[in-house]
């Protein structure tokens, strides 16, 4: 089994199931950001339910590790490729064949990587370990809870920063659906779950969950520059 996971299809098998588990943790994580549209109350009940939930908890550190593997392998197959093509090909246009976002995952989860980053410094980082002045408990229908609400929102709408970090994350949003367009019929493609008549509608279901997800996080900052 150490043998399979030490060649390229044992590699590949590991990227595309890492990459499924972590897609649908973003689609928890939009359907929690969701929630900020609803005011404060509303998004402070369901990070409280994030933050106590013990299957959540649980959950946390398989989720960094599948991260770790998942940019480790990156790295790897990356480097694989480069070594067993040292001399570039012939240019052609590559449009009619692949699409950009296909050609470019190594740089575009480059991207996300460094967007990641300062998204655990702002947010992770400050709920779990240094704290904030924000993120002070409120009570709300009888519960005490961190104000979630408050330090999420602040960031968006800091006098200083708020529009710079604003950009950033809208940005951060677009890699993620770039890379997310050809990454999720991909992993089902490595792991043998896409054929001829479910190639097509892998990569429909694909394209409208980037959507989704790279349109569905732009919003969050632009609503609270706009009307906040």
């Amino acid at each position: 089994m150490s043998g399979f996971f030490k060649s390229s299809v044992g590699q590949k098998f590991l990227m595309s199931i890492t990459g499924l588990f972590l897609i649908v943790f973003l689609l928890v994580h939009f359907t929690a950001n969701f929630f900020l549209f609803f005011g404060s109350d509303a998004f402070n009940t369901v990070s409280h339910f994030m933050e106590t939930n013990p299957i959540i908890q649980i959950m946390q550190p398989i989720l960094a590790i599948g991260f770790l593997v998942h940019i480790i392998y990156s790295i790897i197959l990356t480097i694989q490729n480069l070594k067993a093509r040292p001399q570039k090909y012939v240019k052609f246009e590559q449009g009619h064949s692949s699409t950009w976002a296909s050609r470019n995952m190594f740089i575009l989860g480059s991207l996300i990587g460094i967007f990641l980053i300062m998204h655990i410094m702002n947010f992770f980082w400050k709920m779990k370990v240094s704290g904030s002045d924000l993120y002070t408990e409120v009570n709300v229908d009888g519960v005490m809870m961190h104000n979630s609400y408050a330090l999420v929102t602040g960031l968006f709408t800091d006098a200083s920063f708020g529009l710079v970090y604003s950009i950033a994350y809208i940005l951060g949003a677009i890699f993620l659906g770039l890379h997310l367009s050809h990454a999720f019929w991909s992993a089902f493609q490595t792991i043998g779950w896409s054929n001829q008549v479910w190639r097509k509608r892998l990569e429909w279901i694909g394209n409208a969950y980037a959507i989704i997800i790279g349109v569905g996080f732009s919003i969050i900052p632009l609503y609270f520059l706009i009307f906040k």
